[in-house]
């Protein structure tokens, strides 16, 4: 009989987690190249790569499809595009750690919105504290990258809202595929016209299929085989040490290190995403986008 794959160990707590720090180290590597290639450049790459492997897994049925199929689905890869250029054109300008964070605002404001129980004000209370803190500490972090990161944050929030759209339009990979081209189309021009003939050197082009393998693909997998089995409120806890693992593959990767004020400010967005994830709807019910 033979000895099952060593991935199928881990469980789905596990398998998230492989798929957390997947995507962060994806993302630390696509920093660590931006001396040489557009961060636009860059996010093409990986939205094009990961979009030729969903497309061969999934292979999605594009007819008999509604517009309103379609409406929803476009506007899915626009927010899909849209969160992935504006984190990558953030954390060109601020540190990794610092820009995941701010972005986290954008799913923990959509999990808290409409809440009137005075518990879900604490958790408000507790994210603006830890940005606060950012900000404090850092009185030099650039202003067009902490507004990129929010930017990547609401798109995040849209692209939470339009998953469940999706889903129930488009069965299985279909939908997330199609958007996956979608978002590649969307920034290919931007991407020529920053990227130039960089786009076409092999080193450029291997490490972009790796972070599109890293960033989304390894990732997509893990979670989807996770959530069938892992309660949503565990799965949205669970995720919501993104900016912890983002901050550590930023030091292993890049060496670029938090001040302590900093980490306590990562801390307090982690803890108000966890209880707000507890104490609310889950952050989320599909896998994380970035």
């Amino acid at each position: 009989m033979p000895r099952p794959l060593p991935t199928l160990r881990l469980g789905p707590v596990g398998l998230v987690l492989v798929g957390i720090v997947s995507v962060q180290v994806g993302a630390a590597i696509a920093k660590d190249l931006f001396g040489s290639i557009s961060p636009t450049a860059l996010v093409w790459l990986r939205l094009f790569f990961s979009a030729v492997v969903l497309a061969l897994i999934a292979r999605p049925r594009l007819v008999g499809r509604s517009r309103s199929d379609w409406l929803v689905v476009l506007g899915f890869g626009l927010s899909l595009g849209g969160m992935n250029w504006a984190i990558y054109q953030s954390f060109a300008r601020i540190p990794l750690g610092i820009a995941v964070t701010l972005e986290f605002v954008g799913p923990l404001a959509l999990a808290l919105l409409g809440s009137r129980r005075r518990r879900d004000f604490a958790w408000v209370g507790l994210a603006a504290a830890g940005v606060l803190l950012l900000g404090f500490e850092r009185s030099d972090l650039d202003p067009l990258g902490v507004a990129f990161a929010l930017l990547a944050g609401g798109c995040w929030a849209s692209y939470i809202l339009l998953s469940a759209s999706t889903g129930r339009r488009w069965p299985g990979f279909d939908g997330l595929t199609v958007a996956s081209i979608v978002a590649a189309a969307l920034i290919t021009l931007p991407a020529i016209l920053s990227g130039g003939t960089t786009l076409l050197e092999p080193r450029v082009l291997a490490i972009g299929a790796l972070v599109g393998l890293l960033s989304s693909v390894v990732p997509y997998c893990c979670e989807l085989v996770a959530l069938r089995t892992i309660r949503p409120a565990l799965f949205g806890v669970l995720m919501s040490l993104e900016p912890a693992a983002a901050a550590l593959a930023a030091i292993v990767v890049l060496g670029e290190l938090l001040a302590p004020v900093q980490w306590v400010a990562v801390a307090c967005v982690v803890a108000a995403s966890i209880g707000a994830t507890r104490s609310s709807a889950p952050l989320h019910t599909e896998p994380a986008p970035d």
